[in-house]
């Protein structure tokens, strides 16, 4: 059974253009994703899928740059282009992941990867799992792990422009249909925004960098110890808003 995680990447932003490029430490906040991406226990390949526009070879360059393979698609379907990335990869179980989560912890998805294999072929086998049905975890820790038949018959059936943009609203939004797991925290520690899309988050994402940049590649354990001792970078984004799903 082959498992392929699967990077959504593009240069286009509406709030901020360009953000997975930008640098946060040593590499470019793509740099740190697929990093953490390849340290997911049970992950057989990486492949990032960005558009097939001209402005997303700087992209695929970075992508091959730091060992991922690369699928380009269209811009507007995304769901066409995981469906796509997925099939040309021969991934029986997918594991979602945005570039825009350069803290994303590889401990956290790896154990949702493995209660999510163990399920398989049993009677309690998941169709999909996600750690932000129920947000429990910092905005920027997300992961959606699912089938691949599953994002099959997603792209199928999916007709909505907005099922069509964020690849998994048909699959979650439809839990008659589908099997579907939320993995929660202990803790609601869901107040908490580490992802980037705002100038704001980048400000924030760039002080926790150079806070711990003797750490080549922070744990989740690190940011919570740099943030307790300065909660004021917590605080710089605070007040960002998560666009709304269809908007």
């Amino acid at each position: 059974m082959k498992v392929t995680a699967i990077v959504q990447a593009r240069m286009g932003s509406s709030r901020l253009p360009g953000k997975v490029m930008r640098i946060l430490g040593d590499r470019t906040v793509l740099g740190h994703v697929i990093a953490r991406v390849r340290r997911i226990a049970g992950v057989d390949e990486v492949v990032v899928a960005t558009t097939d526009h001209a402005a997303d070879d700087a992209i695929e360059s970075e992508s091959r740059r730091h060992g991922a393979t690369v699928y380009r698609g269209s811009e507007t379907d995304v769901l066409d282009r995981y469906q796509r990335a997925a099939a040309s990869s021969g991934a029986d179980v997918v594991v979602r992941i945005t570039s825009d989560c350069p803290l994303l912890d590889p401990e956290l998805v790896s154990k949702m990867l493995e209660e999510f294999l163990a399920r398989v072929g049993s009677a309690d086998q998941l169709d999909y799992m996600s750690n932000g049905l129920r947000r429990t975890f910092p905005r920027g820790l997300d992961a959606e792990i699912f089938l691949s038949q599953v994002l099959e018959r997603a792209h199928r059936e999916a007709r909505r422009p907005y099922e069509r943009e964020h690849v998994t609203p048909y699959v979650y939004e439809h839990p008659e249909q589908f099997r579907i797991y939320s993995y929660e925290g202990s803790v609601d520690l869901s107040h908490l925004r580490w992802t980037l899309d705002t100038d704001s988050d980048l400000e924030m994402l760039e002080k926790i960098f150079a806070g711990l940049r003797h750490l080549p590649s922070p744990a989740t354990a690190d940011v919570f110890a740099y943030l307790d001792h300065h909660p004021e970078v917590a605080r710089i984004n605070a007040e960002v808003r998560q666009k709304v799903l269809g908007q």
